[in-house]
């Protein structure tokens, strides 16, 4: 029911639209042309994509989740790590508070320099970028391990694999999925930006590309993939998260 927003603004918009006739600012039906005329005007065999479609947005898909698994490993594995070591977490405090204040699109002259242009620059971006809320939310969530666990995983005389496998990483595991689904966000603006500085293809080369042209539509109609691509990658993690951990929805009775 709360969809019917969605026509409305629609709608106005299609209105304004039409109404100033400025290509900087065309209407959603103008949007939805050329967003089938640059992606999705192929033949049937190819699921409908373009060329453009498959050098543009698979490469970009692929940066966009190669990066993010990246970060999550190292994010999930050094959370676990430091989030069981007090001490430790003392001692690299300092350079994680450092390392998260740092807006990662200011390094990309550094990675530029480091791995020169390409997939590995773009893939650093991505991945410094993204793995600070795994990083934060696994030590937190780790952290946050009712105490009851670990000592009956003592009683029951468990190996310190045991424990973090079958009751530490469990118990934190709601804090960490928090973490993977701010992070798969970050991802998607920082594969964009990294495609604007230092790409040859992808979704940002494609919407700088149609900015040069001075093509509004195109520009447009960019964006709004964007957010279509961000709108569905979320809903599936959501689906995921609700499957994976569907436990912890019945022990709080969370919907």
């Amino acid at each position: 029911m709360r969809l019917w927003v969605v026509p409305v603004v629609l709608a106005v918009w299609e209105i304004a639209g039409r109404a100033i006739g400025d290509t900087d600012f065309p209407p959603p039906t103008k949007i939805a042309a050329r967003m089938h005329e640059l992606w999705f005007s192929g033949p049937p065999a190819r699921a409908f994509l373009t060329e453009d479609a498959i050098a543009n947005i698979l490469p970009s898909l692929g940066r966009m989740f190669g990066g993010w698994v990246l970060a999550a490993l190292i994010g999930i594995v050094a959370g676990m790590l430091l989030g069981r070591s007090r001490t430790a977490t003392d001692y690299v405090d300092p350079l994680i508070e450092f390392g998260r204040a740092v807006p990662p699109p200011l390094l990309l002259p550094v990675f530029l320099v480091l791995f020169h242009a390409g997939l590995t620059t773009q893939l650093a971006t991505i991945v410094f970028g993204v793995v600070w809320p795994v990083l934060l939310n696994s030590i937190d969530g780790v952290r946050s391990v009712d105490p009851t666990y670990t000592d009956t995983a003592t009683v029951f005389n468990l190996s310190r694999l045991q424990r973090l496998r079958m009751v530490i990483f469990p118990a934190a595991s709601p804090k960490i999925f928090a973490g993977l689904r701010l992070s798969l966000s970050l991802a998607l603006i920082l594969m964009v930006i990294s495609e604007l500085i230092g790409g040859t293809d992808g979704i940002g080369y494609q919407l700088l590309n149609a900015q040069r042209s001075f093509d509004g539509a195109g520009v447009w109609a960019t964006i709004a993939l964007l957010g279509t691509l961000g709108y569905v990658v979320n809903s599936l993690f959501v689906l995921a998260e609700r499957r994976v951990l569907v436990w912890h929805r019945q022990a709080t009775g969370s919907p």
